[in-house]
């Protein structure tokens, strides 16, 4: 028997095999759509650590899309659960839970708020049910692992009448991957005299930091929306809410107008003019573009004062952890984040950091914070928690998760 989970994105399905004994993974893989093609994927699999198969394929719908991950995926098993990553569970959703009925009607409830996101992991889930008559289905929300979030930390000062009607409050995302890593970051550092104060920076194409103190969320910069806070690949991040009054009122454009700017065009590609990915911004700042290096810089800036902000709400800093695409392979930005926080003991090593593979620790001997290189392992969390929900009962640690 296996466990088998999806995480569907808005240009990719990654899916994952696990072995329910000790959540072991047994196979993993990805479908990549090139340039927004949704005619033509990038299949990739990997069986036992090592990668087995890379081909272009036909995915003309996500029923297609699932039936490539399942035909790919070793045969000599069944299914005892499938396990599904949806972004946005809204204040619905503390925990994940059992797929039926009422809760995919909630999750397409919630697609208004990620259009790109909730939409793709209910079609991955109606495409199990049709090919997998039977089997158990999870969902594991994003958001659920900021569900505890004081009022003090989620609530805007709104119109009480507004909140109160709307919901309007912090809700925080990346909530499978800031989880992860509490738990990995705890296993590596050791049990400590008192709850580990960490922030944890998930750089990616979108990107967010939270602050946990004994792997329990008390800050994140990502809000309501997947736009708030740190600037992203395309997406703006925090901006003054009266500029966006202005464009409207004043410069006469419309909310989709907005809407796809702030979203699309803006973040790393709005401030360079070249791309939304850091590698390429730094090929171009050092051939002499200078709004790459700009772009590059203020990144960097902003993340570093997020992470002094979020570091008032621990009253100091044992562990900075850097993950996902940017934060496990950036060493240069790492570095330049870095730069400047030596008064929190951020004291990062150069030597460790131009060299590391995840999961390392790439901070001086003697920091007084730790700096840990983390490579995110959301299919991990996925089944993990999948198996708490549907009462399956596994037990295991982060140490088992394909490190």
């Amino acid at each position: 028997m296996r466990i088998l989970v999806f995480n569907a994105g808005s240009t990719s399905l990654k899916f994952g095999l696990f072995d329910p004994a000790a959540l072991a993974p047994v196979a993993g893989g990805s479908l990549d759509w090139a340039d927004g093609n949704r005619q033509q994927a990038t299949l990739a699999l990997a069986i036992g650590g090592r990668e087995a198969l890379r081909q272009t394929v036909a995915v003309p719908d996500s029923r297609a899309a699932v039936e490539l991950a399942l035909g790919s995926l070793p045969q000599d098993h069944d299914m005892a659960a499938v396990g599904h990553r949806v972004v946005h569970g809204g204040h619905e959703f503390s925990a994940s839970c059992r797929l039926d009925g009422p809760v995919k009607a909630a999750i397409s409830r919630l697609s208004r708020l990620v259009p790109l996101h909730n939409p793709p992991a209910l079609a991955v889930i109606e495409a199990v049910e049709e090919l997998l008559p039977g089997v158990p289905q999870a969902a594991v929300f994003d958001t659920a692992f900021f569900a505890g979030l004081s009022p003090r930390a989620s609530l805007y000062a709104l119109p009480g009448e507004w909140v109160e009607k709307w919901g309007l409050k912090r809700i925080g995302f990346h909530g499978i991957s800031h989880a992860y890593c509490a738990l990995r970051a705890a296993e590596i550092l050791g049990v400590r005299p008192r709850p580990l104060r960490q922030i944890t920076c998930h750089l990616g194409g979108g990107c967010s930091a939270a602050a946990l103190l004994g792997g329990q969320p008390v800050a994140t910069t990502m809000g309501f929306s997947p736009l708030e806070g740190l600037i992203m690949g395309t997406r703006c991040g925090s901006v003054d809410p009266g500029l966006l009054i202005y464009l409207q009122r004043e410069c006469g454009l419309s909310l989709e107008e907005l809407d796809a700017g702030l979203n699309h065009r803006s973040g790393l590609l709005g401030l360079s003019g070249v791309s939304s990915d850091p590698a390429r911004l730094a090929t171009a700042a050092a051939a002499g573009n200078p709004r790459a290096r700009l772009a590059l810089d203020i990144f960097a800036d902003r993340v570093r004062s997020a992470i002094g902000a979020l570091a008032t709400n621990l009253g100091g800093l044992d562990v900075l952890v850097f993950t996902d695409r940017i934060g496990e392979n950036d060493p240069g930005l790492r570095a330049s984040i870095t730069a400047g926080l030596e008064f929190l003991g951020v004291e990062i090593d150069p030597d460790r950091n131009g060299r590391c593979v995840p999961d390392t620790d790439v901070s001086r001997p003697g920091s007084p914070a730790r700096i840990l290189v983390l490579r995110t392992r959301e299919e991990w969390m996925i089944a993990r928690d999948t198996s708490l929900a549907l009462g399956l009962g596994v037990k295991a640690d982060a140490s088992t998760a394909g490190l």
